[in-house]
């Protein structure tokens, strides 16, 4: 798996967990979706700057960069 799917792996599992927790009785409120803001918020300010803090977890974990959108 490349960081860019398992960023997008993990990103995905967070906001789909922050609105199950939003909506299910037990832990209905509405401070879960501050959780959707933050992944989007980041998500939206790696597009412009570059940086993207889980990308850099997961290569020092070992994850391959993706080869697809290198410019030679």
């Amino acid at each position: 798996m490349t960081i860019t799917n398992a960023v997008s792996a993990m990103v995905g599992t967070i906001i789909m967990a922050s609105l199950l927790l939003n909506n299910t009785s037990m832990f209905a409120e509405t401070n879960w979706l501050w959780l959707t803001f933050f992944v989007g918020f980041n998500l939206f300010q790696s597009a412009f700057t570059g940086f993207c803090p889980a990308a850099k977890i997961f290569k020092a974990i070992g994850f391959k960069d993706s080869d697809c959108c290198v410019k030679d």
